[in-house]
């Protein structure tokens, strides 16, 4: 086989007119921006507002298909939104300082700690998600999962004074739905029990209600599973039942000492 037939055969395979890459980088550096603009002290905001927008139009026109001229009104609503947004990443921020012992100051927070950053992000894209934007929701979430590791669907819906310590393996599915005060350590998933295509219009998430924690590794599954509030879920545990409110779940696992010979 010749080189140029090899090149056809690509050619040829090469069958999504529309996927350009750029999309993915453009998507990225908007997303940094956007955080900049909210927290970074040096940042001019009302200059970088205007380049936000025009970012978000070159974003959007290359991530829709068909142009349905809904862009501006899109970039509109969720400009409108970004000062509630920044008011509950100052919330999920304080949170981190308060209960982290481990933490020194709130700028600490917002400089060091992944498990905001992802907050982070995904309160933007939640935002643009529930706005029916194509694909840069996904992309931004993405984009905070390979900086941090943990995996937020934008679809997700999550409370006030959301906290995860550590953040690495944390896992949070499209159906989710976490209430206000909520502790999570890493490694914790909040997953479906099944993944059929059939599903994809069903709650597939649990339910996490007010004050709940949730420490490393446990795993919580199933559309129907409610976590009651002011409940502690240990290290480790696998849950795919409803909890009571006010309950402790724990693993006990099993230890053995032997002297060695």
């Amino acid at each position: 086989m010749t080189k140029e037939t090899i090149i056809q055969k690509i050619i040829s395979n090469k069958n999504r007119p529309h996927l350009d890459f750029s999309l993915k980088d453009k998507t990225e550096l908007f997303t940094t921006n956007l955080f900049y603009t909210l927290f970074d002290a040096n940042t001019c905001v009302a200059k970088n507002i205007e380049q936000l927008e025009l970012d978000f139009k070159e974003i959007y026109n290359l991530a829709c298909i068909n142009k349905d001229k809904k862009c501006t009104e899109i970039w509109g609503k969720f400009l409108l939104k970004l000062p509630e947004i920044l008011e509950n990443l100052n919330l999920d921020a304080q949170e981190l300082v308060d209960n982290d012992p481990a933490s020194n100051n709130i700028e600490e927070v917002y400089l060091a700690y992944p498990g905001f950053y992802a907050i982070a992000i995904y309160r933007f894209s939640h935002e643009l998600f529930k706005l029916n934007t194509p694909v840069i929701p996904r992309l931004m979430s993405e984009y905070a999962h390979s900086k941090t590791g943990t995996d937020i669907h934008p679809g997700a819906t999550i409370g006030k004074s959301f906290f995860i310590d550590h953040a690495t393996g944390t896992v949070i599915g499209e159906t989710c739905l976490i209430k206000d005060h909520v502790k999570i350590y890493q490694g914790v998933t909040l997953g479906a029990l099944q993944v059929e295509k059939s599903l994809k219009n069903t709650k597939r998430h649990p339910t996490v209600e007010n004050n709940v924690t949730i420490y490393a590794n446990a795993t919580i599954l199933g559309g129907n599973t409610v976590i009651g509030e002011n409940t502690i879920i240990g290290g480790n545990v696998w849950i795919t039942e409803s909890i009571p409110k006010n309950s402790l779940v724990y693993h006990k696992a099993e230890i053995k000492l032997k002297t060695k010979l």
